[in-house]
């Protein structure tokens, strides 16, 4: 586990001379935090944090931070919207792909009054019927709302059905909530002996193959691990981190570990590669009612996004997961700027949407 220390902050403060008590913005993103604590105490001054990609389960110690302004907690383990009143100052928070499913907590948030926006795109909550409408309703401040700006119309219209909205949040909470519990009591049953035998004492060599080119035990328990069904919850976000940090401090002990040079991604006269080093299956499709090209990249469902960077390039794409290298040559140019990259919240896919240049005219006969 790793605690915010005093240490950690001001390594983080080099922008600031490694003064601590008076920074206005501080980035802890990516640390393996799983606890808010102390910043509300020696950063008094915040204005902006970054704690994106952790694995903090709850909001709290942060209600002394009078003066911030952004506060960015995605990709965490986050449940329940709460101990913000205090933060009197915040206009933007971030809490996309979280585990946020109970949408009624949004209701903590009514005391910030200069919040005007708000991120909670990839929670089960922002699948809920009414799940725009309702939170419009309840935060009257919100100016923008997972990146799309609140009009006044639709405001009104949220208002006028707020009762029914409330009843059908709240039965759609209940619904989730019952589910999520008997769906974590059937993980723990099912999950626990495969995950166990996932996790082996010796390193795998780098490629995790036999010399003869076949694939490996550790190879075969490591798809296992991954690819057998469970309910991604909090709990198997842990558990996979801890798999994968086992994992690590294995291979970093491996004193036999073999340096592999780099593979060739473009070759010397320019020419792009088409490469699929993780062999994951994908589909590469032209959506022409929408001028754009979109790829279905088939990443582990239970994959932490952390594990993976996307490169989009005007003619090529290129995503890097876990260290390994998908590069696809694209059939039309695309503008990199104004494309965007998603995991699907049914299959855990990498979705990535990439609107060409120019736009394709179809040919009437």
């Amino acid at each position: 586990m790793v605690y915010i220390t005093e240490d950690l902050i001001r390594r983080r403060a080099e922008h600031n001379e490694c003064e601590i008590f008076s920074l206005e913005e501080v980035s802890l993103h990516q640390q393996d935090i799983e606890r808010i604590e102390h910043i509300e105490r020696w950063c008094r001054d915040l204005k902006i944090l970054y704690l994106q990609n952790n694995l903090i389960p709850r909001i709290e110690n942060v209600g002394r931070l009078k003066k911030l302004e952004y506060l960015n907690l995605a990709l965490n383990n986050i449940q329940v919207i709460e101990n913000l009143e205090g933060c009197e100052s915040l206009q933007k928070l971030d809490l996309t792909l979280n585990f946020v499913g109970r949408l009624s907590s949004v209701a903590a948030l009514k005391e910030n009054l200069h919040l005007g926006q708000l991120f909670l795109v990839g929670n089960p909550c922002a699948v809920f019927q009414g799940y725009r409408e309702y939170v419009i309703a309840t935060l009257p401040q919100l100016q923008c709302l997972d990146g799309t700006a609140v009009t006044r119309s639709e405001r009104i219209a949220a208002n006028q059905g707020l009762e029914e909205l409330t009843r059908q949040v709240l039965e759609q909470e209940d619904q989730y909530l019952r589910g999520n519990t008997s769906e974590k009591e059937e993980g723990s049953t099912d999950r626990t002996g495969s995950r166990q035998e996932a996790v082996t004492d010796g390193p795998p060599d780098s490629e995790g193959k036999q010399e003869d080119g076949t694939e490996s035990d550790e190879e075969r328990r490591e798809k296992e691990f991954w690819n057998t069904p469970c309910p991604f919850t909090p709990e198997s976000r842990i558990e996979a981190h801890r798999h994968l940090e086992k994992k690590k401090t294995a291979k970093e002990k491996d004193a036999q570990k073999k340096v592999k040079p780099p593979r060739t991604l473009i070759t010397a006269d320019g020419r792009v590669l088409n490469v699929n080093e993780p062999k994951l299956d994908f589909s590469l499709t032209e959506d022409d009612d929408n001028n754009r090209i979109v790829l279905d990249l088939a990443v582990y469902r239970h994959m932490d996004t952390s594990l993976m960077d996307v490169d989009v390039q005007p003619t090529y794409v290129r995503v890097s997961i876990k260290g390994k290298t998908f590069q696809m040559v694209l059939p039309a140019e695309v503008k990199p700027d104004s494309s965007t990259a998603l995991r699907s919240q049914t299959t855990g896919h990498l979705l990535l949407h990439m609107p060409r240049v120019r736009v394709m005219h179809h040919n009437s006969s």
